[in-house]
């Protein structure tokens, strides 16, 4: 009998607690802020989520570009700001699991935050200009070797991720490429155009258009395997170099979000990641949906953070 009675008093604080979480409503807009510029794969990712997730909630989704630093303006911008749900950051990439690896931060990548949702994964490529310099990857490499320091390549900034898979194909290949960084993934893709790089680090969604039309040569992919979209680009550890680098997009808030408000948000985040205008985003782009709660995210951004540091150090 006692048993029976834990239980029912059990699923009436279940009970309660739901309708708790469920009454959470947003008072105004929320913003999604981007820490990098419009056009890259933060960008894309908070601009498809917000118009996927529009349906679920009672206010508008606004997207913000702060750009700069690598995404650390932004990501310190959002720290600092009340966990009331209402400004959320696209995170998962260089601000927290590669900047902070290469120096010191304002904010803890691992504490400053709570997780909200991951949203997707994305392989990360190099990749040159059709009628460049290059067209395989063991080209670049061993033009590196032979001039130091003189092959220029784009990243969206120092200590990004996209500048995390140069430095570890630099410690791998014993090489040195020249570093030129950007405000994001658009900007690289700019500078490779007008012939100032020879080399960028760039997500499919980023080139897609450029690369279907053969203006972007992909060269190689620092993911554990080919991707289905480019069969013939080989992975820079069948090249010889083991270099895994995948990049992630997902919201996080600031830390000290209650409860009911991040499962208000993660639930009505996923709901939209299931509509159509989410899965034609990611047919479009070639973005593959990465899905994972708020813990599951945390993790995986710390498990990125902490192989870097290792890397780093090295």
């Amino acid at each position: 009998m006692f048993g029976r009675r834990s239980l029912l008093a059990g699923g009436a604080t279940l009970a309660a607690t739901s309708a708790a979480q469920a009454a959470w409503e947003p008072a105004r807009a929320i913003q999604i802020i981007v820490g990098f510029a419009p056009g890259g794969g933060a960008d894309l990712a908070a601009r498809a989520a917000g118009e996927a997730s529009t349906p679920f909630f009672p206010t508008a989704l606004v997207v913000v570009n702060r750009p700069g630093a690598g995404g650390a303006i932004a990501a310190q911008a959002v720290a600092g700001m009340v966990p009331d749900g209402l400004n959320l950051l696209v995170g998962g990439g260089s601000e927290s699991t590669s900047l902070p690896a290469f120096r010191e931060v304002p904010y803890d990548p691992k504490r400053s935050f709570r997780a909200v949702i991951r949203l997707t994964r994305q392989p990360l490529l190099i990749v040159a200009k059709r009628g460049g310099r290059f067209t395989d990857i063991r080209q670049a490499v061993e033009a590196a070797k032979a001039n130091p320091g003189a092959i220029p390549h784009a990243s969206s900034g120092i200590g990004s991720i996209y500048h995390a898979v140069f430095v570890l194909l630099q410690q791998a290949a014993g090489v040195e490429f020249l570093h030129i960084p950007f405000t994001g993934g658009a900007p690289s893709l700019a500078a490779l155009m007008s012939n100032t790089v020879d080399l960028a680090v760039l997500a499919p969604e980023e080139m897609a258009g450029l690369s279907s039309a053969g203006e972007v040569v992909p060269l190689a992919v620092a993911s554990e395997q080919r991707l289905p979209p480019f069969p013939n680009v080989p992975t820079l550890k069948e090249c010889g170099w083991n270099v895994l680098v995948e990049n992630m997009k997902g919201l996080i808030a600031p830390a000290g979000l209650p409860d009911e408000i991040y499962v208000s948000l993660h639930d009505r985040f996923r709901r939209g990641m299931r509509a159509p205008a989410w899965n034609t985003f990611l047919e479009r782009t070639g973005a593959m949906d990465g899905y994972l709660d708020g813990p599951g995210f945390q993790a995986a951004m710390d498990s990125v953070l902490d192989a870097l540091k290792v890397a780093v150090r090295r």
